[in-house]
């Protein structure tokens, strides 16, 4: 009939109404923070990140046969690849300010890989040198996977199908699934890792309301304030000579000089593709990668929208995802050409950072990118910061991984 408007067709889900936006959000996605600002803001997500870049190749590189400087090595790498990763999902992804970096998901199949049996190379570096080309080998297949799902669209089509009754458990458990590696990390050496948990939730719940709440300096930089103070005492300790004589375990976790990753580390190296070799291909490792790949992609569409959700953002469109995970994929395949031993997914931590410090700025985390690659390329100034002692590190995944069910 002439003169009715026809009813808009649905499709994507429409922008929240300005009532339901979450409040007290300072920087959204397009509105930055001042430089200076910025740049503070973009550090502490890079400080946030590091715990699990440093972590993962901690644990799987001995197991693998590398030593210090392998290990320091794929730290540099996997850093490097974080920083590619991240400005590629914010340029062209989904565009939202999400942190890219090393996966727990990606951990078994690695493991499964290390225990294979088919290494007997009685050389360690050789044996770790062929246990990652076969890493690399089964990230490059494996991320096909994302590759044809994200820009086919078919992924866009199955999150066409998420409504908020299964949004919140996909979002909590994304969340509540990492949980374990806080409190676990913080038992690691309670002297440590208790004082900057019990900082974490002064600083952050208190000092943020009652010191200078206008200027929110307390709410902005909880982590990096509480790092600081927490990383001197416990270089305190160290060079008093608190562990001294302690088992080894208790040494790795507390001392600030345990990882001997400065000594291992190069003072300048640009890490490259096929750095470790040619990589090499086995279909069950492929496919044992490849479930990995899924899970990691699933996690991922729900840290998107937890990301979209504490930035005040729009619901992000089916056809939005689709593009981040094909983007994703893209990672996964530049972790498996320059060898960082681990896939990516989104930074879980640093989501549950956003939400901690209300700024949901791309700046910010493109800054955090730059911070990424630049520490990479310098060795020895990022081996410093990744020395920072692991209880520290699941302190901080006890307060900002609850953020992310937030949403």
């Amino acid at each position: 009939m002439a003169g009715v408007a026809s009813a808009p067709i649905a499709s994507d889900p429409l922008p929240h109404p300005a009532k339901i936006q979450l409040p007290n959000v300072r920087y959204t996605i397009t509105s930055p923070p001042p430089w200076p600002e910025a740049i503070l803001l973009g550090f502490q997500h890079y400080l946030v990140m590091l715990g699990t870049t440093v972590i993962i190749p901690t644990t799987l590189v001995p197991q693998m046969g590398g030593g210090n400087e392998e290990k320091a090595k794929v730290i540099q790498t996997l850093l490097f690849v974080a920083g590619l990763n991240t400005l590629l999902q914010s340029l062209f992804g989904t565009r939202l300010p999400a942190v890219m970096g090393g996966s727990y998901t990606f951990v078994a199949p690695t493991i499964s890989i290390i225990i294979s049996g088919r290494w007997s190379d009685e050389d360690p570096v050789s044996k770790f040198k062929k246990i990652m080309r076969a890493t690399q080998g089964a990230h490059i297949a494996a991320s096909t996977l994302q590759i044809v799902l994200g820009f086919s669209g078919l992924w866009g089509k199955v999150t066409r199908f998420l409504s908020p009754l299964s949004v919140v458990p996909l979002v909590s458990l994304v969340g509540f699934g990492l949980y374990e590696f806080g409190f676990s990390g913080v038992a690691k050496c309670v002297e440590v890792g208790l004082p900057e948990l019990v900082l974490l939730v002064i600083f952050s719940q208190y000092f943020a309301y009652l010191i200078c709440p206008r200027k929110k300096l307390f709410d902005s930089f909880t982590v990096s304030i509480t790092v600081a103070i927490v990383w001197i005492y416990a270089h305190l300790l160290t060079v008093r000579g608190a562990y001294n004589g302690k088992p080894p375990k208790t040494q790795a976790s507390c001392r600030t000089d345990r990882a001997r990753l400065i000594d291992g580390a190069p003072w300048i190296s640009i890490p490259y593709p096929f750095q470790w070799g040619l990589p090499s291909f086995d279909v069950g490792e492929a496919f044992a990668m490849m479930m990995a790949t899924f899970v990691a992609l699933v996690e991922s569409t729900g840290s998107f929208i937890a990301i979209a959700r504490h930035t005040s953002g729009t619901p992000v469109p089916p056809s939005i995802l689709s593009r981040g995970a094909g983007w994703q994929g893209v990672g996964i395949l530049l972790s498996g050409l320059f060898g960082t031993g681990i896939g990516s997914s989104v930074s879980v931590e640093n989501a549950g950072l956003i939400a901690q410090t209300r700024v949901g700025s791309r700046r910010v985390v493109q800054i955090s990118a730059g911070f990424m690659i630049f520490f990479s390329i310098l060795g020895k100034y990022g081996a410093f910061f990744a020395s920072i002692p692991t209880p520290i590190v699941g302190a901080l995944y006890c307060l900002l991984f609850p953020y992310e069910p937030e949403a």
